[in-house]
């Protein structure tokens, strides 16, 4: 009887434990993938990497200091432009959570397209301010990242942003790093007005919001500074959006991007 039931037994097990060790082996044998090779890399596509110019990927998550071990939760992540160097990255040792809406279904066929790339999100967590702000167990999370989102929340009301800073400080670790880049206004702007008309915020505002949350400000880079950009006109007026009228475009290929603050904040 012991010996059929074994004879029974192990092919069941065999069958429960291959997913398991085909996930394994699939993120064992994935090689590691540095910050520059990611930002090169062929999935990205020639229209996506022309903005590094302006975004400065590889430096800015230099400057937030993240790891290949990391636990890290990408917010709104809209198309998944940092998605595309996040991903790889974080492949071989790390963690990456996504905090997208329910509704990001183009998002997520761009991960199931792309497994040898994608296929180790950890997740897709229900992300949707003010009503879904939940990041996950608290100090879960090396690192958080923000990528010009916040003038969206605040445009929803600036307690929609506040509980944003908190959750993310609820999540992060002690020592975790809050990463934000944002479209920068002239200093001591009023936030709400400038959110709605400019898609922009002060970066005094942020900053303040971040201390009373409770993040100590580690350091604000210039790594996305761009100081042809006047800071007093509508961000998709600017490139790559071009949302202004045809005469201008010139004039606006010509400033770049936006000027984009760059903090890092950190849970102590």
């Amino acid at each position: 009887m012991f010996e059929r039931a074994t004879k029974l037994l192990i092919p069941l097990i065999v069958t429960l434990l291959l997913p398991a060790a085909a996930s394994a082996a699939t993120a064992a044998d994935h090689p590691s993938t540095s910050l520059q090779q990611a930002a090169q890399g062929h999935w990205r596509s020639p229209a996506n990497q022309a903005r590094d110019r302006y975004r400065h990927p590889v430096d800015t998550l230099q400057f937030f200091g993240i790891k290949p071990d990391m636990t890290v939760i990408e917010l709104s992540p809209g198309g998944g432009w940092y998605t595309e160097i996040l991903a790889p990255f974080l492949y071989a040792h790390g963690h990456l959570i996504e905090a997208a809406p329910a509704t990001a279904a183009k998002f997520s066929a761009m991960l199931k397209a792309n497994p040898a790339v994608y296929g180790h999100v950890e997740k897709i967590i229900p992300f949707a301010p003010p009503f879904q702000v939940n990041l996950g167990a608290a100090n879960s999370a090396d690192m958080v990242l923000t990528f010009r989102n916040t003038h969206d929340w605040l445009n929803h009301s600036p307690a929609t942003l506040d509980a944003v800073f908190q959750a993310a400080f609820q999540v992060l670790k002690p020592g975790g790093v809050f990463g934000v880049t944002e479209h920068r206004a002239r200093p001591f702007a009023d936030a709400v007005d400038s959110a709605k008309t400019l898609h922009r915020l002060p970066e005094d505002y942020l900053i303040a919001l971040a201390l009373k949350t409770g993040f100590r400000v580690a350091g604000v880079s210039q790594v996305n500074a761009n100081p042809s950009d006047p800071e007093d006109i509508n961000v998709h007026r600017l490139p790559p959006d071009l949302a202004g009228p045809d005469g201008e475009h010139a004039k606006m290929k010509a400033i770049g991007e936006s000027d984009r603050m760059t903090l890092k904040l950190v849970k102590p």
